[in-house]
């Protein structure tokens, strides 16, 4: 049994995805996390197969979203992204196209897997941008892949519109119902630098307008909505 479970933790799966022929991504997938509690888990409730499916449909989706169709529509040239299964605190990561998953949390799986893959693909303004915008934008790709959390505060609930996570989620949601593709362009402009301008020039208002705005639509404090989040935010970024 022990030699089973050593082999399972070493094994990779290789998968290749495109766009219309333009882009191919080779996805890795390695459980790293061996005879662990967290790692027979993930073997048995959600194994490699599955989280190779989950990272193609996720990379599809935010492409979809980003409408990135061609390499010509700003898209990260990104030729591998590896999901690591290991054990460790936390939830989950991303960096240098790894998305390392800590094996003791697993729970909403896919979820995570979405906002994950989203930093991998995003643009971030060469590091000006606002931490609490990419990671509020991680969320809405979650959020509009009906993926939300179940601990995520309601709309319009948070202290600041760059609170980040769910927060800025739901905040760059109504941003994008007022005009559909919004966030698409706002992460095509912050290819190269980020300036709060682009809100005025996509939307005619400044951020801090938009977001009263959208406190006013919504009547919350968001009291509650702050306290959920610093609960949210430890988990993962």
């Amino acid at each position: 049994m022990a030699k089973h479970t050593l082999l399972l933790s070493s094994l990779v799966i290789l998968s290749t995805i495109s766009r219309h022929g333009t882009h191919a991504v080779d996805l890795f997938v390695t459980n790293n996390a061996g005879n662990s509690a967290g790692g027979v888990r993930f073997s048995e409730e959600i194994s490699l197969n599955y989280s190779r499916q989950t990272l193609a449909s996720a990379t599809e989706f935010i492409w979809k979203i980003f409408q990135q169709t061609t390499q010509a529509d700003s898209k990260k040239s990104v030729q591998n992204v590896t999901l690591i299964i290991e054990n460790g605190e936390g939830v989950a990561f991303s960096s240098n196209n790894k998305i390392h998953l800590k094996a003791n949390y697993l729970a909403e799986f896919a979820g995570v897997i979405y906002h994950e893959m989203t930093h991998i693909w995003q643009w971030n303004g060469k590091g000006q941008a606002p931490g609490g915008l990419i990671e509020g934008i991680a969320d809405f790709v979650r959020l509009k892949a009906d993926l939300a959390s179940s601990v995520w505060v309601r709309p319009g609930e948070g202290d600041r519109w760059d609170q980040g996570y769910d927060v800025t989620a739901w905040f760059l949601d109504y941003c994008d119902s007022l005009r559909d593709g919004f966030v698409a362009e706002l992460n095509k402009k912050m290819r190269r630098e980020y300036n709060s301008g682009f809100f005025v020039e996509l939307l005619g208002k400044t951020v801090d307008q938009l977001w009263s705005d959208y406190k006013a639509q919504n009547q919350t404090t968001g009291q509650v909505g702050g306290r959920l989040h610093e609960c949210v935010a430890i988990l993962y970024a």
